[in-house]
């Protein structure tokens, strides 16, 4: 991958090398300006007070310090992801975002940042039941979900009989799952065993084996320079243990 976005610097026509980039806006702005979404732990989740924490909150100060510029979290949903970034109203999104080939149409995206998954959470009694799409796709079977993201989209593309209960905050989804107002909810792996700690009576089922293989990455604009120089930040990142570290706090 590396050596093919080499490739493709190689072939561009001068004048577009030429021209400025992303990132030199940034640096002539003196602020990074990174999309959140603030409902999604351990990536990023608002506090009461509006502070925004997370392992995602903290490589993104960590990005803004390689630049030598400030930073700057700008507010964003998951059904407005694309058009905010389209508007141009952040310079990369973070927080556990899927890569995907539909986002990938229109935008760039980092190398991965990690390998992850969809698979169910349930209350602890009741995980023997669920362990299956076919054991989930049955009539009487709530199924939570946050709107707008590729959660919501699997449900949609996997599940026919069993019901589909749209809940609009993401900070509040598994103390619904928790309360008995679902049964499950079908999520990112990372997340399901994150929120099994936090909420003991729901257990992450399967999660090493989930339904489907995917990967989470950071959403850029389509400026080949910019994306470069984040990738490199990142493989940077991880050989210095900065990545590891951030993991270990928020996951962990």
């Amino acid at each position: 991958m590396r050596a093919l976005l080499l490739l493709l610097v190689l072939l561009l026509p001068w004048p577009a090398l030429a021209q400025s980039s992303r990132l030199d806006e940034i640096i002539q702005r003196g602020t990074l300006r990174v999309g959140l979404t603030g409902d999604y732990r351990p990536f990023s989740v608002k506090a009461a007070d509006g502070a925004i924490t997370g392992l995602d909150v903290d490589m993104a100060q960590s990005l803004a310090q390689s630049l030598g510029v400030g930073l700057e979290i700008v507010p964003t949903t998951w059904p407005g992801l694309m058009s905010d970034l389209r508007d141009g109203k952040f310079d990369i999104a973070m927080g556990g975002i899927t890569i995907t080939l539909e986002r990938q149409k229109t935008a760039f995206f980092s190398i991965p940042v990690l390998h992850s998954g969809k698979t169910p959470i349930a209350r602890c009694a009741d995980r023997e039941r669920y362990a299956t799409l076919a054991d989930i796709d049955r009539q009487g079977v709530r199924v939570i979900v946050n709107p707008g993201g590729t959660n919501e989209r699997f449900d949609r593309a996997h599940l026919h009989a069993a019901e589909i209960v749209v809940f609009p905050d993401n900070t509040r989804i598994f103390d619904e799952l928790a309360a008995g107002r679902a049964d499950l909810m079908i999520t990112d792996a990372v997340e399901t065993r994150l929120q099994q700690k936090l909420h003991p009576e729901l257990c992450a089922i399967h999660p090493d084996t989930p339904f489907d293989r995917s990967e989470l990455g950071y959403l850029l604009p389509r400026d080949i320079v910019w994306k470069l120089f984040v990738d490199q930040w990142l493989r940077q990142s991880r050989d210095t243990g900065v990545w590891t570290r951030a993991a270990a706090k928020w996951l962990d």
